[in-house]
């Protein structure tokens, strides 16, 4: 077969999939992106690039979806490209949420269209109108988030068939869009997530120095793309005084972007960080919470081995794969009792806390910390992310077994 996989940041979700599809023989693998990023061995990277800047006189509530139109138009040229160089797919497999499938049917009528169901947006209960402390929605607001679907809706009624991760992921979808959707994880590797002994991971502590954490130190670490209130980040940090007062060698390694995000800006044109330091003062102890930026991927694997017990704390939102991967390498973790955390949390042996419950998250933490270190972890196993047999399903699910 050949196969044409879109995502704007390919590989993403595609990553396992595509590197063992580009290994069977028989198939033709390639991938149309935006960014420029290592492809897996075997697939071949095209790039698209947008043909215009956006208009002037948009209208304020069109300009995401203008945005879409204007990726959706790129990726027609550069499949149309790909078609003049001979490559005309059996199978296409997209991303659908920037427009990148809206019109690539009209160039290859005959191949395939699967799309990738991640997130359907509602105006409250998910991760938008959850938190009561945020300020609601504006009307235009809520108009523009309403319309962030209609891409979504156009690629589900183009797509011949869909997939979504989780469960609870399908569960944002119409009940009438259901019905084409099948649920698939991407696949946990398990094998990178063993423990190791050796790991090591260097923080500066002060200007000019650092401090070098290993298994065996307490550590509690928390993970997130980005340090916001979608991923729980303020109750984190809530709590950290109490956990800090009661487990007074703990130290606690932060680890996330502090700009951008998936949720509301901080005040006063703030970072998260910025305005919960500020907020909490001196009852945070800088000299053992330790923010490190974005780890590099080796870097994070070794913090899963370091950590004495991993926090994660998220809205109903997409589900991160940092959940299901300090979970599954046997690492103790306390999460927030929300939908996404539940579909997964008592097959995971994972204790879960109200979502607003900062002193509960406190004292959970602090009970794992005094439980001592485990030394070697032994992997926890969930056949439904187990990465040999989501592949399995994905081919099937394909038609490319």
């Amino acid at each position: 077969m050949k196969i044409l996989f879109i995502h704007q940041n390919f590989p993403a979700q595609f990553l396992h999939l595509a590197a063992d599809l580009a290994q069977r023989p028989g198939h033709q693998v390639v991938a149309l992106c935006m960014e420029k990023r290592a492809a897996p061995p075997g697939v071949t990277l095209r790039r698209y690039q947008l043909l215009r800047a956006p208009g002037a006189d948009v209208h304020p509530l069109l300009a995401e979806q203008e945005t879409h139109v204007r990726c959706a138009e790129a990726c027609a040229a550069a499949a149309l490209q790909l078609q003049r160089d001979g490559f005309t797919p059996d199978l296409i497999y997209a991303h659908p949420g920037w427009g990148e499938a809206l019109f690539i049917k009209d160039v290859f009528p005959r191949a395939r269209l699967l799309i990738y169901c991640e997130y359907y947006y509602a105006p409250e209960g998910q991760d938008v109108g959850f938190d009561p402390s945020l300020p609601p929605l504006s009307l235009p607001e809520r108009w523009r988030l309403r319309l962030r679907n209609s891409t979504n809706l156009l690629s589900m009624e183009l797509a011949d068939a869909a997939v979504s991760p989780t469960h609870w992921q399908r569960s944002t979808y119409p009940a009438w869009a259901r019905d084409k959707i099948t649920v698939i994880h991407d696949g946990i590797d398990s094998e990178r997530l063993r423990f190791n002994p050796d790991a090591r991971l260097a923080l500066p502590v002060a200007v000019g120095d650092t401090r070098s954490f290993q298994p065996g130190d307490e550590v509690v670490s928390y993970v997130a793309r980005h340090l916001e209130p979608t991923r729980g980040f303020q109750v984190f940090m809530r709590a950290l005084p109490e956990l800090l007062r009661r487990r007074p060698q703990a130290h606690v390694i932060v680890a996330g972007g502090e700009t951008g995000g998936y949720g509301h800006a901080a005040p006063g044109g703030a970072s998260w960080k910025e305005h919960l330091l500020a907020e909490l003062g001196d009852s945070i102890d800088l000299e053992r919470v330790h923010f490190s930026g974005q780890l590099a991927p080796a870097q994070y694997l070794d913090l899963l081995s370091i950590s004495r017990v991993h926090a994660y704390w998220s809205v109903p939102f997409v589900l991160s794969w940092s959940f299901l991967e300090a979970a599954i390498s046997g690492l103790p973790v306390i999460a927030s009792a929300t939908a996404p955390v539940l579909e997964f949390a008592a097959r995971l042996d994972v204790p879960t806390v109200p979502f607003f419950d900062a002193a509960a998250f406190a004292g959970a933490l602090a009970e794992r910390c005094a439980a001592g270190a485990q030394g070697a972890r032994e992997p926890r196993h969930l056949p439904e992310t187990d990465l040999a047999q989501c592949l399995a399903r994905q081919r099937q699910w394909l038609g490319a077994s």
